[in-house]
């Protein structure tokens, strides 16, 4: 469902360190995680998420949501941008 979102938007942040710096600017209007991301690798996202109160949604897989994306490899974390 959340990877329908990357698909429609042209303007998303792929991976889990680009996507936290994106967040402490102040860009990201959603963050999609995958579900079998390992925690400690989406952690620090989620925290700033949090602090930053925007939405989080979540995606069944990380090959799901880097298909999503247009890359060949899956996707732990990834920020829609404004």
């Amino acid at each position: 469902m959340s990877n329908d979102k990357v698909l429609k938007s042209n303007e998303f942040i792929i991976g889990t360190k680009q996507t936290v710096k994106a967040l402490k600017e102040g860009i990201v209007k959603e963050l999609i995680v995958a579900k079998d991301a390992d925690p400690k690798l989406v952690e620090k996202a989620i925290n700033e998420a949090h602090k930053q109160d925007v939405p989080i949604q979540y995606c069944d897989s990380m090959k799901r949501l880097g298909k999503a994306c247009g890359i060949q490899v899956g996707a732990a974390a990834v920020a829609i941008i404004r």
